[in-house]
């Protein structure tokens, strides 16, 4: 199985989720463990080695290094915010 890594932000950001939707986050992340390119994932245009896979009302953005799956971001599927804030990280 491959480890799994969360950036600060993404863990600050499930810690304000409602427990339904914390559940449900967590759940999908840990899908990621044993199957990282599940078939509702989709390739980040302009980004080539980001995914993203959705979650309910939320989006999980990451990246799988060779044993490794990295979570930068997660955030509200409609909201344009989560894509500003990947530019910001450069990920």
């Amino acid at each position: 199985m491959k480890p799994l890594r969360m950036t600060k932000s993404a863990i600050d950001f499930l810690n304000t989720l409602p427990p339904k939707h914390h559940k449900q986050v967590v759940t999908q992340w840990f899908r990621l463990w044993s199957v990282p390119y599940p078939t509702d994932s989709k390739q980040l245009t302009g980004h080539q080695k980001l995914m993203r896979v959705n979650c309910g009302e939320y989006r999980i953005i990451y990246k799988v290094e060779e044993e490794t799956v990295n979570v930068p971001l997660i955030g509200k599927r409609n909201d344009n915010e989560i894509y500003k804030l990947l530019e910001r990280l450069n990920f």
